[in-house]
């Protein structure tokens, strides 16, 4: 029997999870729009591969993957591509991104596809297929997988963690997917098996779901790898990556860290299932499963297209009850608002939830923070939530990163448990936000005066380059004029040269100097090590600019 360790703080939201776990998991009607996101992950959108009036088959590439942190987007079905741009998706922003829709033809014709022979093939060429078939993590953060699947010549992968807690109240979608297809989901565990050689793999699945309990340790005796099925105490969050890891290893990521860091890496049990149905069947990820519940006739599980309206599955679940009067995209405690019924799903959604009043009623006003520790209790980061609060407010960010505001991992535990109603989660991502924009403003000010002093060096330098060409010319003119020269008159010209030389020199240093930061005494430490960095710049960008020139002339 392992061991098991506790992470600290958590909470227990009522689970609601009977509700939708009864049913078996079910398929959908063909819509006659797909609305297919080009941004679907973690990273950069997929460029898109189609236009307006192009017919595409199922499985088909209409979004090529644009840099590393990137994966491709596939047609869901066979049809017509009738738009190519801006559409609403789902996203806390309520922006509109670039989206291709799809006519459906009806015929759900496949695109050419075939299985991966994985032990045959390079790990590299793999990898690459698993980001062109657009396998991406989702368990909530739609991290392109291939990168998860590459161990590094650094990094040992010990422990494979696959999460199959679903610690959210009202989400089942793994639970059932882990009841109905556990052998598929072991398949793809042993894909990342191959690619990552873990000494040990576990699976952790919280304990308030006996029968996925059951039928995954039933699969894993099948399997020729050993695996090990770990039942987990029950307590949000106790699926977030961190705090399985915590639970399952005792092990805790630094902070700013990764699990990688030492040596655990995290999968969730529908990316292993998508993972087998890309190496195994050569599909790419077109679907996935989403719950669908809260305030509906018939609250269940069904596998939808990616591209599908929201309003489908909520036909399909009965329609949702009069009284409705908003939906959440996710759980109750980290889900974020749709705008319309009418968004597609995507990568990332795991669950709609039909909320009403008597379901979710609205917040109480907020009221003054009462410093109750509370918050600092359910914290299953181990952070001082109060503390983030009063620096977020006041826009001192400084001091929020100081308290770790990017180790929160913005579960919701804080705002469950505040007894003043105030929406901590909101304040710290407004914090994160600012930071980040502040962060993309130094550095594009950082690189534009990079730019401008090499610019400076470079003028300096082709002035200097000049001068010299023409010292030479006016040499060689003065040698044919007066072949009889003498030695001194030559040192002369060359004197006169080199001083020539100087004087520009003398003339840079001293336009440098009239730019020269005057104020520089009794300065803090932290404000001469940032100005001592700059000045190591600037003197690699001068000796860059004083080499000389080479044969070609640059």
């Amino acid at each position: 029997m392992r061991k098991l360790a506790k992470f600290n703080g958590g909470v227990h939201p009522p689970q609601h999870k009977s509700e939708s776990n009864q049913q078996a998991i079910a398929g959908l009607p063909l819509p006659e729009r797909l609305f297919v996101p080009l941004r679907q992950h973690i990273g950069n959108p997929a460029k898109p591969l189609v236009s307006v009036g192009e017919r595409v088959l199922k499985g088909q590439i209409i979004g090529q993957p644009e840099g590393y942190v990137s994966a491709a987007i596939h047609a869901p079905t066979s049809g017509k591509v009738i738009a190519v741009g801006p559409a609403p998706v789902p996203h806390p922003s309520g922006l509109a991104d670039l989206c291709v829709i799809i006519e459906a033809d009806g015929q759900d014709e496949w695109f050419t596809h075939e299985p991966l022979r994985y032990r045959e093939m390079d790990p590299s060429a793999v990898r690459n297929r698993i980001r062109d078939l657009g396998v991406v993590g989702l368990g909530g953060a739609v991290f392109p997988s291939f990168i998860k699947l590459n161990p590094g010549a650094r990094q040992k992968t010990q422990t494979l963690i696959i999460n199959g807690a679903e610690c959210e109240p009202y989400i089942t979608c793994d639970d059932r997917l882990m009841r109905e297809r556990a052998e598929d989901i072991l398949r793809g565990i042993e894909i990342m098996g191959y690619m990552l050689h873990p000494t040990e793999v576990l699976i952790g699945i919280e304990d308030n779901k006996p029968e996925a309990i059951a039928a995954m340790q039933a699969a894993a005796a099948r399997v020729t790898f050993p695996v090990e099925v770990v039942a987990v105490p029950t307590v949000y969050p106790g699926g977030g990556a961190k705090q399985l890891t915590r639970v399952l290893t005792g092990k805790e990521p630094p902070a700013g860290g990764r699990s990688t860091d030492i040596g655990v890496q995290v999968f969730n049990v529908a990316t292993a299932y998508s993972l087998h149905r890309a190496v195994h069947l050569g599909e790419p990820m077109l679907s996935r499963i989403v719950t669908v519940s809260g305030n509906v006739e018939r609250p269940g599980n069904y596998e939808a297209l990616i591209g599908t309206p929201v309003e489908h599955l909520l036909t399909a679940a009965g329609g949702a009850k009069a009284d409705t009067a908003r939906y959440i995209m996710g759980g109750p405690m980290m889900g974020i608002p749709l705008t319309s019924p009418g968004l597609p799903v995507t990568k990332a959604m795991n669950c709609v939830i039909a909320a009403s009043e008597a379901l979710f009623p609205s917040a109480p006003p907020a009221m003054p923070c009462i410093r109750c520790g509370r918050c600092a209790q359910a914290c299953p980061a181990e952070l001082q939530p109060f503390e983030l609060y009063w620096h977020a407010k006041s826009r001192n960010f400084g001091k929020t990163q100081e308290y770790g505001i990017f180790d929160c991992i913005e579960c919701g535990c804080c705002d469950y448990v505040c007894p003043s109603h105030i929406p901590l989660v909101d304040y710290y991502r407004f914090a994160k936000s600012e930071i980040w924009a502040r962060e993309q403003e130094k550095t594009a000010a950082d690189t534009a005066r990079n730019r401008h002093e090499f610019r400076t060096f470079r003028l300096e330098r082709e002035k200097q380059e000049r001068a010299e060409r023409l010292a030479q010319k006016a040499a060689g003119a003065k040698t044919a004029e007066a072949p009889a020269e003498t030695g001194s008159d030559a040192e002369a010209e060359k004197a006169a040269k080199k001083a020539a030389i100087e004087a520009a020199l003398e003339r840079a240093k001293a336009k440098k100097a009239q730019v020269q930061p005057q104020n520089t005494d009794n300065l803090p430490p932290e404000k001469q090590q940032e100005i001592a960095e700059i000045e190591a710049r600037r003197a690699k960008i001068r000796e860059m600019a004083q080499q000389p020139p080479d044969s070609t002339g640059n």
